[in-house]
């Protein structure tokens, strides 16, 4: 029996796709608006400040496909404004342009902050909401109405309070996110933050991927060594 799970293992290797999203140099392959995003140190940069403010959510959206079952990893750093202000950002995956001339896109995504509270949650850009807090398992099951779901925490990942304590706040940290089928898994430096499976006709089985620069106070966003394997 081991040998053929190991050819099982080699044969699902074999056919994973490794695909790196950023060249660490210019913003070839992604679009949003100029006004805040460029690339500074080698990353994918997000700036605001009191004279370019952001007026709304605004996003980043990699052009180079609509991936379904993949895992994404990265490195994402938040720097608040002079201020030290509470911040905002996410990660967008299979989710949707919703109007691309203002570069607003919704969907699954997975949060962030320069705080202590929603980093690693599984949150619904556009949609439903919070779906999943740090630390928790979550099945989401069809609810009354649409856009209203039934949410039951059936488990826990870990503790909320050791996975905040885990990341670097000023400096920066690893994001992993693995969807596989109606199944989302996310981790920040390691540590499992969600494990949602999502029932309900809005599961999303596919979409781009897309960074938010959070509507609010001056704040710069970063985000590097970006890679997509897919099967």
């Amino acid at each position: 029996m081991k040998p053929i799970l190991t050819l099982a293992l080699l044969a699902s290797l074999a056919h994973a796709a490794e695909t790196q999203l950023f060249n660490g140099k210019d913003l070839t392959g992604w679009e949003g608006d100029p006004k805040f995003w460029s690339v500074q140190d080698g990353a994918i940069t997000g700036a605001s400040s009191p004279e370019n403010p952001v007026p709304h959510n605004t996003f980043i959206t990699w052009k180079g496909g609509e991936p379904s079952d993949f895992s994404l990893t990265l490195k994402f750093k938040m720097t608040p404004g002079d201020d030290k202000k509470y911040t905002n950002s996410g990660i967008q995956f299979r989710s949707k342009v919703i109007d691309p001339a203002k570069f607003i896109v919704g969907g699954y995504q997975a949060d962030f902050e320069y705080g202590e509270k929603w980093s690693g949650i599984l949150y619904e850009e556009k949609g439903r909401g919070i779906l999943a807090k740090r630390g928790e398992q979550v099945v989401i099951k069809q609810g009354d109405a649409p856009g209203k779901p039934k949410i039951e925490v059936t488990g826990k990942t870990g503790d909320s309070k050791e996975i905040q304590d885990a990341i670097n706040k000023d400096d920066w940290n690893e994001y992993k996110i693995v969807a596989e089928g109606n199944n989302v898994k996310q981790y920040i430096n390691g540590l499992l933050t969600v494990d949602v499976t999502d029932e309900t006709a809005e599961a999303a089985k596919s979409g781009v991927i897309a960074f938010q620069m959070h509507q609010g106070p001056p704040m710069k966003v970063q985000f590097k060594d970006i890679v997509l394997t897919t099967k």
